[in-house]
């Protein structure tokens, strides 16, 4: 059920919608922040920093020249061509360069402003190498989620921010991830309803799906870079860590308080690869292995003609040339300002065209995305469906008062239900049913219905609808890292202080919110429950501890 605005309702209308956060206002000696990684994730913070933010694109650092070059002419060099220290090949190239700069910065020398902060926005595969990397440098650091592919790689880079342990547990620089959904409006309105203003009383349960869309889910996780477990991680991790990051956030981290997190007691996990397999192949396709020449092609609406050449998605008939039709080729705007739109329709299909036979080596099959490659016939092996299941037990503290009530708020028993479904309408338009002591909430992408038990009260909330990507949370998550910085940089923040003040996220919480992930794949992989604290204890805290 969608929910409607009911006609009492003080927010019913579009023009009582919230309004979006002010752009925060230009300091002396704005934030500067080098981008790794101009890929669609790259491109989307440097959109944010400069349309949220009051901080400038001032490098960028990307193997792929024509990326590399298209992020520079937008949001750095414009077309008058780099400077020194705006462009490089790799980030250890910056690296080299960061440290003659200062090298001669301490001489004397005239040279090019440095950076204070860095978006990490490569494969997920290589986030442990250009974080560790980095560190020595003492940038301040935000990096795309997932934060890294296994929970080793988790722990070591804790490690390599917090060298000090267990001494110090206070990173000496701001560290962001990208879980976006912490930093929309939606979401923000939504935990201050649930956990300020109490408005369905305590938590009892909540029901949170996030809906892949069917084709996404093939662009992505069938033919695309988070294919297979092997190379990059599972589709919980990859797909859905701010999903569970959201879940703890509403349910676990406390709300202006000194008390610890509410730490789930168990967590539980079913799912599997369920369509995407050659058993499910249509007997029609035969032996095809690409779309373009399948004998069913017209009639298949996993076509990939249809989804990224058609009309109807959104494919280059349709006008679009961004997300996904530029993860397919990325020099599509080049190839339409040369060539106009037939030669732009041809470079696109010659590389959907792109096939493999019995002849071509399986290292050579496996090593790169094939955009027009049968669904059935690809060697993707992650889950297109998955459900998780953590559950907390009353927790008090601290006792101060005899009144369980009092005692229990915000730590009481309480169910979470998340669920990654592929096959769906909806792409990425998340909706939650949250259950309360004193009422209910429906949530949908654009809506907060909350109905009150006592009063029978049942008004809508329309948080700001923001652009960009994630409901705003891109911007706002952009905007926050920046801030941080600013405070520090300007305004004599302490580190944690500001940490805590904008990102309102800690190091401990990004840890503990991908250790759940990889808990609910042990839970899912060997059919068990975990009891999640000892897990912790045994996975994570004795792995910190350890000499690396």
């Amino acid at each position: 059920m969608t929910p409607h605005a009911d006609a009492d309702s003080p927010l019913s209308d579009d023009a009582d919608r919230l309004p979006a956060p002010p752009r925060p206002t230009f300091s002396a000696k704005p934030p500067r922040l080098l981008v790794v990684g101009a890929g669609s994730r790259g491109n989307a913070y440097a959109r944010a920093t400069e349309g949220a933010s009051n901080g400038i694109i001032a490098a960028v650092a990307e193997p792929i020249a024509y990326k590399r070059k298209r992020l520079g002419e937008r949001y750095i060099w414009g077309k008058s061509g780099p400077s020194e220290g705006q462009q490089f090949e790799d980030w250890s190239d910056f690296v080299t360069w960061e440290l003659k700069r200062r090298t001669k910065a301490a001489s004397g020398e005239d040279v090019p402003e440095g950076v204070d902060g860095v978006f990490i926005c490569v494969l997920d595969e290589q986030h442990k190498e250009v974080i560790v990397g980095l560190a020595p440098l003492g940038l301040h650091i935000m990096c795309e989620k997932p934060l890294a592919c296994s929970l080793e790689d988790c722990v070591d880079i804790y490690r390599s921010m917090l060298p000090d342990l267990p001494y110090n547990t206070t990173p000496s620089n701001i560290f962001s991830i990208g879980h976006v959904l912490r930093y929309s409006p939606h979401n923000m309105l939504l935990r201050k309803l649930l956990l300020e203003d109490k408005v369905i009383g305590e938590i009892m349960s909540i029901n949170h799906t996030e809906p892949v869309g069917w084709w996404h889910f093939t662009h992505s996780y069938v033919r695309g870079n988070w294919r297979k477990e092997s190379t990059t991680a599972p589709s919980l991790l990859t797909k859905s860590c701010h999903d569970i990051d959201l879940l703890l956030w509403l349910l676990c981290s406390p709300l202006n308080s000194s008390a610890p997190a509410h730490i789930p007691s168990s967590i539980t996990s079913t799912g599997s690869l369920q369509l995407f397999n050659k058993t499910r192949k249509p007997t029609a396709a035969r032996s095809a292995t690409n779309c373009l020449s399948c004998p069913i092609e017209t009639s298949c609406k996993y076509s990939a003609k249809k989804i990224y050449l058609g009309k109807e998605l959104k494919g280059l008939a349709s006008g679009n040339t961004n997300w996904p039709v530029d993860i397919v080729l990325p020099e599509i705007e080049e190839f339409l300002a040369v060539r106009g739109s037939s030669g732009g329709e041809e470079a696109l299909r010659s590389k959907l065209e792109e096939d493999y036979n019995e002849t071509t080596p399986a290292a050579e099959v496996s090593a790169k995305n094939w955009f027009g490659r049968c669904v059935w016939e690809a060697d993707n092996d992650v889950c297109d469906d998955q459900v998780v299941t953590m559950t907390w037990d009353n927790e008090p503290f601290p006792k101060e008062t005899d009144d369980n009530e009092k005692a229990l708020v915000g730590r009481g028993a309480k169910t979470a239900i998340f669920h990654m479904v592929a096959h769906t309408k909806r792409i990425c338009e998340r909706f939650y049913h949250i259950y309360g002591s004193d009422g209910e909430i429906y949530a949908d992408s654009s809506t907060i219905t909350v109905e009150d038990f006592i009063t029978g009260i049942k008004k809508t909330y329309k948080p700001h609808l923001a652009g960009g990507g994630h409901g705003g949370g891109d911007a706002g998550l952009t905007r926050q890292f920046i801030l941080a910085i600013d405070a520090v940089k300007n305004h004599g923040a302490e580190v944690s202080n500001a940490q805590k003040e904008h990102i309102g996220c800690s190091l401990e919480e990004v840890i503990r919110s991908h250790a759940m992930v990889f808990a609910a794949e042990d839970a899912r992989k060997n059919k068990k429950v975990i009891n999640f604290p000892q897990w912790w204890e045994e996975e994570v805290q004795s792995s910190l501890l350890r000499p690396s």
